[in-house]
């Protein structure tokens, strides 16, 4: 361990007594994680990745929000229309709602208005703020360049679509379009990502980069649980260590109140090999685990070369029930997964169904398919490569060995991850490890992978799969409104794209979190979203 290591574990054991001893004096509860990415930005507006959205989701709030089972929810707005042609929003907020207290506002606060939704947006698509969050409003109507968002009056918010979008809804749950007031973005500028103004129920305290965030409760927070007004804890605090073994020695220490994600320098001291906590620490940790919205897949650049052998259906059918998931699962990544038997949708999705047809391991049915395109137990078939990055040669060679055993010749090309994704944008590697991590909870998300429109690199078809009737189905569920229906469509998408096999999906991941056994409610969901307000810890 270099000198360098061992000051930062240092510094971080002092950070975390001095809070444990303020906590203790001041008999405050004060939920502890380290994030080990880092944060780069408090400002919803570049909510992009997990560590700033987990931050900005305590300290913001939009006009709606997700449940645990990704249905939308009211939050600053308590109701809402939807046109008959799905075009025009109506939300109605609520007259509760304020920001927190600032120095921008003479250090009192404000109410939220509609016009505070107008402003937030067109920040979020003004080419100046640089937004990576700018998609989310891509259907939006423009006129004359303008963006058709409107502030009926002071607690009616319009806004007005190009054409139908039956996700748009879920979308506005995303920390993109959190509402923030003019007064701290004008005072801050761009400082703004260091001095955040919302309305969630914490605000920031003090945030020293790279070393230590501090949240503390909004005592003004407009929801309640029960009758009493959330939160319920006093702070949050976060630390910065990037080491991930040190980060779970101090959880073990219970200096953190939870770690999420298994790490392989844990990995085996906390699971067993079917992926349930090893007994001995049952009495102080609660392992939760949630299926989540990312489907691990193998792609094939779609093509009609007669040269490659994975351009035959049959092939690429045989590679799908070619291999054993679950044995990868169990022996590969501690039973953390979901065997992908059920289509292109994951489990955790709103739509998703068991009763999906996909794959299962069936070697004989393989070889079958092998012979029949001219191939038996595949013999003069030319070999075939897999492109993947380093995080996924272990699987990539387990799934070598087993097409082995029906006769595929499969070699792996290890390449860095910046590379694996070029090639894959450029239309340049024939079979690839792949994954997607939905953006938004609607199974659409997975299914425009494959429409004409989306190939790469304008966008993220890299398979090139094209199917008419595929592609009638998605307009058809782009006019239904109920959810229900919709979902039903996606299921027959799913279907369809399966029979062609564009792709195989391996598995279905799942979030993991180890959690000490003296907090409560620490909800979960498919998106693996981090919401500490109903969170309940007991005092020390």
């Amino acid at each position: 361990m270099n000198t360098i290591h061992k000051i930062a574990i240092l510094i971080f054991a002092c950070l975390l007594i001095s809070c444990q001893t303020k906590q203790t004096n001041d008999d405050r509860t004060v939920f502890r994680y380290n994030e080990s990415a880092g944060i780069f930005s408090l400002d919803p507006a570049f909510a992009k990745d997990q560590a700033v959205i987990w931050a900005c989701n305590q300290m913001f709030n939009g006009l709606v929000q997700l449940d645990n089972d990704l249905h939308v929810q009211p939050c600053i707005a308590k109701r809402w229309e939807i046109s008959p042609d799905l075009k025009t929003y109506v939300f109605h907020l609520r007259n509760d709602v304020y920001f927190h207290r600032n120095k921008c506002f003479e250090n009192r606060t404000r109410l939220v208005t509609a016009s505070d939704f107008v402003y937030s947006f067109n920040r979020i698509v003004d080419s100046k703020t640089a937004s990576p969050g700018l998609w989310v409003f891509d259907f939006v109507e423009q006129i004359n360049g303008k963006y058709a968002f409107e502030a009926i009056d002071d607690t009616t918010f319009q806004i007005r679509l190009r054409e139908a979008f039956p996700p748009f809804l879920g979308i506005l749950s995303m920390q993109y379009c959190a509402v923030v007031p003019h007064e701290a973005v004008e005072m801050y500028t761009h400082d703004f990502r260091k001095n955040p103004v919302g309305t969630g129920p914490f605000y920031m305290k003090t945030w020293k980069e790279g070393v230590k965030l501090v949240m503390l409760k909004n005592e003004n927070y407009f929801e309640t649980e029960n009758g009493e007004r959330l939160p319920y804890l006093d702070a949050v605090a976060i630390t910065f260590v990037v080491d991930k073994q040190s980060s779970f020695l101090e959880f073990m220490k219970g200096n953190l109140d939870f770690i999420s994600g298994i790490d392989g320098s844990y990995k085996d001291e906390l699971l067993t090999r079917t992926g349930e906590l090893k007994a001995k620490h049952a009495d102080k940790i609660r392992l939760d685990k949630h299926p989540y919205l990312n489907a691990e897949y193998i792609g094939f650049a779609m093509g009609n070369d007669k040269q490659n052998p994975l351009h035959n259906r049959k092939i690429r059918q045989a590679v799908a029930y070619g291999f054993d998931r679950e044995k990868m699962i169990r022996y590969l990544r501690n039973g953390i997964g979901i065997p992908a038997r059920n289509g292109m949708i994951p489990a955790g999705m709103p739509g998703f169904d068991t009763n999906v047809w996909g794959y299962s391991y069936n070697p004989e049915k393989a070889k079958q398919l092998l012979a029949e395109a001219g191939f038996p137990n595949g013999k003069n078939m030319p070999a075939v490569t897999i492109t993947a990055s380093p995080t996924y040669a272990d699987v990539c060679k387990f799934i070598q060995q087993q097409m082995g055993e029906i006769g595929i010749k499969l070699e792996v090309e290890i390449t860095p991850p910046a590379t694996v994704r070029e090639m894959m944008a450029q239309f340049k590697v024939p079979m690839f490890r792949g994954s997607w991590i939905a953006d938004y909870a609607d199974a659409e998300n997975y299914m425009q992978l494959f429409l004409e429109k989306n190939f790469s690199p304008k966008g993220a078809n890299y398979t090139h799969y094209s199917n008419s009737e595929f592609e009638k189905l998605y307009k058809k569920a782009k006019q239904e409104a109920d959810e229900y229906k919709r979902a039903e469509i996606y299921k027959q998408m799913d279907k369809l794209m399966m029979q062609d096999v564009p792709v195989i999906p391996v598995y279905y991941d799942v979030v993991t979190r180890f959690v000490s056994k003296d907090v409560q409610d620490l909800q979960n969901n498919a998106l693996n979203l981090l919401t500490l307000k109903n969170v309940k810890k007991q005092r020390l």
